[in-house]
């Protein structure tokens, strides 16, 4: 059987090295970046299940990786290590495509159990995405490429993040059915989640301007007040 591969990708030497023997008594197979373009060059060279960034690296920051990554593996687990501890980049983080957090000093137990949930997580949504939906949804008036994360209005093209891309195949598999905020995270973030459901009105709110004719009036993606969102056929 094939061992799970991670990229980790932090500057420090001491935490890098310290990453590397922890994962590995793990049994995972991993490879080490110093830095943000070392770690994408071993992304176009190897097949990863997991990166482990830091935010703070020299040259690409582990959000321009993270980014980057998204957009060329659209199911690459992936977890940011933070020192910074701050909501804003937390949130970017997850904005981004990035799975989950881990804010440092963390301890050896947390990133194990964190790993453990973002792959199953990972894994999960593989193989929904797989099993039921079409290559191409239509939405309203907007047509979206499954495979391309692209999508089309009238005569305007756009492009989705992994977390958009995940609320909308949520919202595709339950048409019309008011779902509960809660029950989104879930469904696009995974049970794991800790987060709040202000980050789940950012992606909403980013999604109709995409797929909206007017996302100052909703027809697609509607607000089922006190509840949550319903996705109009």
């Amino acid at each position: 059987m094939e061992r799970t591969r991670i990229l980790v990708a932090e500057d420090d030497l001491h935490i890098r090295e310290g990453l590397i023997d922890i994962l590995e008594g793990e049994g995972y197979q991993v490879l080490a970046a110093a830095d943000g373009d070392a770690a994408l060059s071993l992304s176009e060279t190897h097949n990863f299940d997991l990166a482990l960034l830091d935010i703070m690296m020299p040259g690409r920051n582990g959000y321009d990786v993270c980014r980057e990554l998204r957009l060329q593996h659209p199911h690459l687990a992936i977890i940011m290590l933070t020192a910074k501890g701050e909501e804003i980049d937390k949130v970017l983080g997850l904005e981004l495509g990035a799975d989950d957090y881990i804010t440092k000093p963390f301890g050896v137990h947390e990133l194990r159990a964190r790993i453990a949930a973002v792959l199953r997580r990972s894994q999960r949504t593989i193989q929904e995405n797989e099993a039921v939906l079409p290559s191409t949804l239509v939405m309203g008036s907007a047509t979206i490429d499954r495979k391309t994360y692209r999508g089309n209005l009238k005569e305007r093209t756009f492009k989705l993040t992994a977390r958009e891309m995940k609320l909308l195949e949520a919202f595709y598999r339950h048409p019309d059915e008011a779902l509960q905020r809660h029950t989104l995270l879930n469904l696009a973030w995974g049970i794991d989640y800790q987060g709040t459901t202000r980050t789940l009105d950012q992606h909403i709110a980013q999604l109709r301007k995409k797929i909206e004719t007017d996302p100052s009036t909703p027809q697609v993606i509607t607000t089922v007040h006190g509840i949550g969102y319903r996705y109009v056929p």
